[in-house]
């Protein structure tokens, strides 16, 4: 296969943050300034930056010592579609479509590849762009591990990691006071994390999205391990879990959102509803944007780097309009299209399931 030559390729990173995002960054950029002596432009603040016109050639310097840190150090938001870009105006929020403003700032810049590190929304805009000409290659990036078209997701390791140790803390204080704790984790549509870090840590109800829960069969639960003489339970719950009867509980809408829903409160609400339902004392933990940060652990270290690699080496071949995925223990390229297709979600059936009711786990159901 004929190599492409990069000259000039920039790099974004979309969405949310979570850990990895550096060691992706450093996995394409230093084999970039390497072995192709590429020029790499890093994109300030994902596709606001690409919108604005704000980035910043990258130096060998600014790729030292950053595979363990969290975060990314180009920057990041999940507000600038450049298709639906949010503008304040002095009647509100307005939506336009700025792609022609990134697509300028693209030829501009001189890029012969874009790498965009994202999630679900990542994917889509990068699906869009190819569509329009421009260079694009995807790497699927996500704490939730919802994208679809790769096994896992780096960041998601890590997630699991806090959110299991946030169970493992909250055994010891809820068994000394006899209480039920209930841990909210993040997961908006898709279940994995709170039901990994569920089994990991030994929680005793998971609520996911994917399974809607009936009350009774919650109160019921915690009420039976008080009667076998287990005098605390540990529910882990994923924020876009919701009751058979009712729906999501949304905190607020944000227009600037690519996703203008914004969740959070369910763990609340279930800890009211069991205090108030069955008289055992409740409290309730979220964690919130602690599964965001730190650093990232060894698995996605290693994941991140393979990622970085490969999407440099799809560029080189100039397989543009593929993501980065793994399949089993090998790391490949996929459509983005198909990446896009559906969201990954958990399986009724899937086998973490089945060995977590196998253990006495209830869902709820």
């Amino acid at each position: 296969m004929t190599k492409m030559k990069l000259r000039r390729v920039g790099i974004l990173t979309g969405g949310g943050d979570c850990p990895g995002l550096n060691a992706v960054i450093r996995g394409i950029a230093k084999p970039a300034m390497q072995y192709f002596g590429a020029t790499v432009v890093g994109i300030e603040d994902g596709f606001e930056g690409f919108v604005e016109g704000r980035a910043r050639e990258l130096s060998p310097r600014d790729l030292s010592g950053i595979v363990n840190l969290g975060g990314t150090i180009l920057g990041t938001s999940n507000k600038g579609n450049p298709f639906q870009f949010p503008v304040e105006t002095p009647s509100g929020i307005e939506v336009y479509d700025y792609s022609e403003h990134a697509i300028r700032n693209y030829k501009d810049w001189q890029l012969d590849a874009l790498f965009a590190i994202g999630g679900d929304g990542t994917m889509h805009i990068v699906d869009k762009f190819t569509e329009l000409g421009l260079n694009m290659v995807g790497v699927p990036k996500t704490i939730d591990n919802d994208l679809s078209a790769t096994d896992v997701t780096f960041g998601f390791d890590s997630a699991v990691s806090v959110a299991t140790e946030a169970i493992d803390r909250l055994h010891t204080t809820a068994s000394a006071h006899h209480r039920v704790m209930v841990l909210e984790v993040m997961g908006r549509y898709a279940g994995w994390i709170a039901l990994h870090a569920g089994l990991a840590g030994g929680a005793d109800v998971i609520l996911i999205p994917e399974i809607p829960f009936q009350w009774s069969k919650v109160y019921e639960h915690v009420l039976k391990r008080g009667k076998r003489g287990s005098r605390f339970s540990i529910i882990a719950v994923a924020e876009g879990a919701k009751p058979s009867e009712g729906d999501i509980v949304v905190k607020e809408t944000d227009k600037k959102r690519t996703d203008p829903i914004r969740l959070g409160g369910i763990g609340e609400y279930v800890g009211k509803m069991i205090q108030d339902n069955t008289g055992l004392e409740t409290r309730v933990a979220v964690l919130g944007h602690v599964q965001r940060g730190g650093s990232p652990t060894p698995h996605d270290r290693v994941l991140a780097t393979r990622f970085g690699s490969m999407a440099l080496q799809i560029a080189t071949e100039g397989r543009f309009g593929h993501m980065v995925s793994l399949r089993g223990d090998e790391v490949t390229a996929v459509p983005v299209k198909e990446a896009i297709l559906k969201l990954r979600t958990v399986p009724i059936d899937s086998q973490l399931i089945v060995a977590a009711r196998s253990v006495g786990t209830s869902f709820g159901d």
